[in-house]
Formats: C-alpha cells, structure tokens, sequence
C-alpha cells in the first residue's frame, strides 16, 4: 500500500493571490482599464490564467487576446515577489515525507510555472510529481489527468488524501475516488466548501498530520 497526498498549489500550498493580482492589475491599469480589489481577485483564480483573464475582463471580451499575454508576461517576472508559503506548510510537508507518504502537487497553473514555483518555495521537498495544466488536457475538476497521473504512479484513490481550497478541487477528489480535505486557508470560504461536502475541514496546516495519522494510521 503506497499513502499519498495531492495538493492543489494556489490557495493550498502557496498563498499566490497578491503577486497574482499585482501583476493583472498592472497590465490592466497599462491597457487603461478598470483594476480590481485583491479580495475579488480570490473568486478569479483556480482555473488556470485564461479564464482568470477572462474573469477579469468581465464585458470587455474583446481585450482577451491583449491582456493575457501581457499577463503572462508580467507574471513571470514577478510571480515571487509576495508569494509565501502558508504558515507551518514547509514544516508539515518534511514531516509527511519523512513518514513516507508519497506527496504530488496537481494544479490547473501552467505547467512550466507550477514546476518552477514549486522548485523555488519548496527546494528541499521531495514531491513524486509536479502536474500543471498541459495543452490538450482538460482542466480540473475533471478528473482525467490526476487519473492518468495516479495510474503511472501505480496509485490508488482509496490510498490518497486530496488537499484543496476549492469547491473545484473537492469534485475533482470526489471525482477520483480520493477522500477530500478542504484548505479553510485558502481561497475560497468555508460556506463555499462547505457546499461542496468535503469529508473533512481543516483551519491551519498542521491539522493535516492528524487526518493523516486517523486515515493512514501513521505514528
């Protein structure tokens, strides 16, 4: 029996949203449009930089196609300004893989980008797997790419925890057959998770290792 535990990455693992909302605001303010308060931008995210775009250009369509690769752009070249990990995450990370869990971060950021990031925040961290969105591949809360990924790490659902913030990555787990844990750190609140019926909740980090001793019965 091999344990596992997969994270989504914005809202989860990383507390992204202000470098996220700096840098659209900041293309948006450079096309002369409308910018947008850090806390809306929480309901922006979690499927990954187009619809983002799209979000945020709400009855302005037609700038899609100049604002999301200026977004992009900006970014990338200041995706870890305010960027953090959320409080007790490196700490709670080293001790699930010291327990021998196999730990995976599956996340609709752009591939290349959730690879660096994670490379960058969490360098000591031995991850079995960084999965971001690829082309061609539909973006979660369907299920097919964590599937496919739990397949060629010759996984089980019934084996895994599933850690998000979104009511998103609580289908996806249901979805998998993976019990879902919902991040009240995160993103979204928890009436929004709780609307998507997680079979736990967790307020800060370290509440992880007690799901995992109860669901793994790890020491």
């Amino acid at each position: 029996m091999k344990h596992f535990i997969v994270f989504d990455l914005d809202g989860t693992l990383l507390n992204t949203l202000p470098d996220i909302a700096t840098a659209m605001n900041k293309v948006l303010f450079r096309f002369g449009m409308p910018q947008h308060a850090m806390e809306s931008y929480k309901q922006f995210t979690g499927n990954g930089a187009k619809v983002l775009t799209q979000r945020v250009l709400a009855g302005q369509e037609e700038m899609e196609n100049h604002v999301y690769p200026a977004y992009l752009n900006e970014y990338a070249r200041n995706s870890r300004v305010k960027t953090v990990p959320y409080e007790g995450m490196v700490d709670t990370l080293k001790a699930l893989a010291n327990k021998g869990i196999r730990l995976i971060v599956y996340s609709n950021k752009d591939n290349p980008e959730a690879q660096d990031v994670i490379k960058h925040y969490f360098p000591d961290i031995p991850f079995a797997a960084v999965v971001g969105s690829l082309p061609d591949v539909p973006l979660k809360p369907d299920p097919t790419a964590l599937q496919d990924l739990l397949a060629e790490l010759e996984l089980e659902p019934e084996d895994g925890l599933y850690v998000g913030d979104t009511m998103m990555d609580m289908a996806c787990a249901k979805a998998v057959g993976i019990y879902a844990v919902g991040a009240l750190w995160g993103f979204q609140s928890k009436e929004q998770l709780e609307e998507a019926r997680p079979n736990a909740l967790i307020e800060e980090v370290p509440e992880l290792l007690n799901i995992v001793k109860e669901r793994f019965r790890a020491s």
